[in-house]
């Protein structure tokens, strides 16, 4: 992941700020209600922001049925993720168009990273008992040892729920600390499973201890949660990330992962960067989707901007 800021180097955990955390859900539901209505996209900006949202896709693949020829495959289109034909129709020939990294199970990771050689496209793996964070910590803190080692320089740690379920605050934070050290130079981007939280502010106070932590990101769902990334649960997650630069001057990264599939759903997140947090969050190294059938649709999206019509998605083939 290239960073043109500071990485986080945490924070003394500060309870009483975790403690005073305050979100106010009808205000929230508000917000998000007015925001479609609030920014529309046209012509050549709309063409902008879909390859804007192609360059800041974790193209994931966390299936077990996952085989090296599969996670090749998705490393090509990773490389390639838009048709050159579409490229040079857009006065892109010559542009490095792709995705902002390729993310995988720790078993697959060295056969990314050989897909991958040549290029700067970074290897993200899950990690510490991705999806349920169940398994015994020596074992989590094993998985981003030998994720690292084969070559990831992304880690997506899942945080175990039970700690913000039952307020046990400071078990969190030393987990997460440990993590970070063993992640070393690999970024660390920490994964909530918001939709197992149970309420607007446990997410809040969640991101906030995650960040104190020395999260470089902090990511929405894992996908396998039965409700994963929503616009509400980004902007709990968006203001803290704003309360935590104002406090510390530090940016942190934000990923909304599980559920995002056509380009009207990202250019909805987009937006809510955009407002919430500025321009600079528009760009991969401090946004990224997790996703996997996102990029056929805003290939097809692109293709429409430039013909007319929709192709067949046979014909923006994953790989």
């Amino acid at each position: 992941m290239t960073s043109n800021h500071n990485r986080n180097p945490g924070a003394s955990l500060d309870l009483d700020w975790v403690m005073g955390a305050h979100v106010n859900k009808s205000a929230v539901e508000r917000r998000i209600a007015t925001l479609a209505g609030r920014r529309t996209v046209k012509k050549e900006w709309q063409a902008a922001w879909l390859l804007r949202a192609v360059t800041c896709i974790d193209l994931t693949t966390l299936g077990g049925d996952d085989t090296p020829g599969r996670v090749r495959r998705l490393c090509a289109k990773a490389r390639q993720p838009i048709r050159p034909d579409m490229l040079e129709r857009l006065d892109l020939n010559g542009e490095r168009i792709h995705v902002g990294a390729v993310c995988v199970y720790p078993n697959r990771v060295r056969d990314a990273v050989e897909a991958l050689q040549g290029s700067d496209i970074p290897v993200a793996s899950v990690a510490t008992g991705f999806p349920a964070g169940q398994t015994p910590l020596p074992q989590r803190i094993q998985e981003i040892e030998q994720a690292v080692e084969a070559g990831a320089r992304e880690i997506d740690v899942v945080i175990a729920r039970n700690y913000v379920l039952t307020g046990d605050w400071k078990s969190l934070y030393d987990e997460l600390k440990q993590f970070r050290e063993v992640c070393g130079d690999a970024h660390m981007k920490t994964i909530l499973a918001t939709g197992d939280l149970g309420t607007l502010k446990q997410v809040y106070q969640a991101s906030l201890v995650a960040m104190m932590a020395g999260s470089d990101f902090i990511k929405t769902s894992t996908g396998k949660e039965s409700v994963n990334a929503t616009l509400e649960v980004s902007l709990v997650m968006t203001r803290a990330i704003r309360e935590y630069l104002d406090r510390f001057s530090y940016k942190i990264g934000f990923k909304p992962a599980g559920g995002i599939g056509n380009a009207k759903q990202a250019m909805a997140w987009q937006s809510l960067m955009k407002e919430e947090l500025g321009d600079e969050w528009l760009m991969p190294n401090l946004f990224r989707f997790g996703a996997s059938s996102l990029l056929t649709d805003l290939e097809r999206q692109l293709y429409h901007y430039l013909t007319g019509h929709y192709a067949a998605k046979h014909h923006m083939p994953m790989g």
